[in-house]
């Protein structure tokens, strides 16, 4: 646009039409893992494009940063992760990055006495207490408006709807879970990633690794469950979407050697969402898989 000739109230309508286009595009939203990028897609919708670096199947555990990766980090005007060291290879890009641009756990401001602890290491996978991700969206709700303040009652009512939405799901998996007979709420998974969801819903939960994958198991950890499987006579045990699946096969065979008659219950997404555009692709859908595989398995 050619701006000779314009008078002083000209130039500065010309200026306005900049900033007003500059405000309306959308915030570049880079998070970690699909249960995050849920949140901030639902909250943000028109206002943002979000980027989840982790897709389906992938282990956050593990997770290593791509050149990919970084250059979409340094591009994000906003970052949002899990914490409580669920992205552990990705600490160190975290802190570099904070120094430059906002950057943000989910599970920054939660109480304290939400956050479940096993051997002195903090529960990351909080998602799995519906009540407690919907704090999470709180925080996700502040952030995006402390960014992005002229659009705080659009970000406000978005986030109203959807969180009314999660409390709804929230009460659907207590009475969905009160379905399984009280001697059958055991839940067996690959690593013990359901912790939040056993004390919220009423299951105990054992896992053959612990609540990260790169922790390590042996026979004992084998035997320990195949006495557990055959004593409560437990009917399922459960894969993962983001875990190799041999270790649970290779457990049911030994309990069935046994002569238990477990079997694979089907396969829960634990670290990871499913694939994008499909219902298990979104957080609802997901958990609601996952509930219904569980019911369906042990009921």
């Amino acid at each position: 646009m050619n701006i000779k000739g314009l008078s002083g109230v000209g130039i500065v309508a010309v200026l306005g039409l900049f900033a007003s286009i500059a405000i309306a595009k959308p915030l570049n939203i880079v998070t970690t893992t699909g249960m995050i990028a849920d949140l901030a897609i639902n909250i943000g919708k028109n206002r943002v494009e979000v980027i989840s670096l982790m897709g389906s199947g992938v282990d956050p555990h593990l997770y290593k940063a791509t050149h990919g990766d970084l250059r979409r980090l340094q591009k994000a005007d906003i970052i949002f992760y899990n914490g409580l060291h669920l992205e552990g290879k990705m600490q160190d890009i975290f802190i570099k990055l904070a120094k430059k641009k906002p950057i943000f756990a989910v599970t920054e401001h939660l109480p304290h006495n939400k956050i479940m602890s096993v051997n002195n290491s903090h529960d990351p996978h909080v998602w799995f207490d519906v009540a407690i991700w919907h704090e999470a969206g709180k925080e996700v709700l502040a952030r995006l408006i402390e960014l992005d303040s002229n659009n705080k009652i659009y970000y406000q009512e978005n986030a109203t709807k959807y969180l009314a939405e999660l409390l709804k799901l929230h009460l659907w998996v207590k009475e969905q879970i009160q379905q399984i007979p009280p001697a059958q709420r055991m839940l067996i998974t690959a690593h013990d990633a359901f912790g939040y969801f056993g004390r919220a819903y009423g299951l105990e939960v054992r896992g053959l690794q612990g609540i990260s994958t790169a922790s390590e198991f042996g026979l004992n950890d084998i035997r320990r469950l195949k006495k557990i499987i055959l004593e409560r006579k437990i009917k399922a045990v459960f894969v993962e979407s983001s875990v190799p699946k041999k270790f649970l096969q290779s457990l049911v065979a030994g309990v069935r050697a046994k002569g238990g008659g477990v079997e694979i219950g089907g396969e829960l997404f634990s670290d990871a969402m499913g694939l994008k555009g499909t219902k298990e692709g979104s957080y609802i859908g997901m958990v609601k898989h996952n509930v219904n595989t569980i019911v369906s398995a042990l009921k």
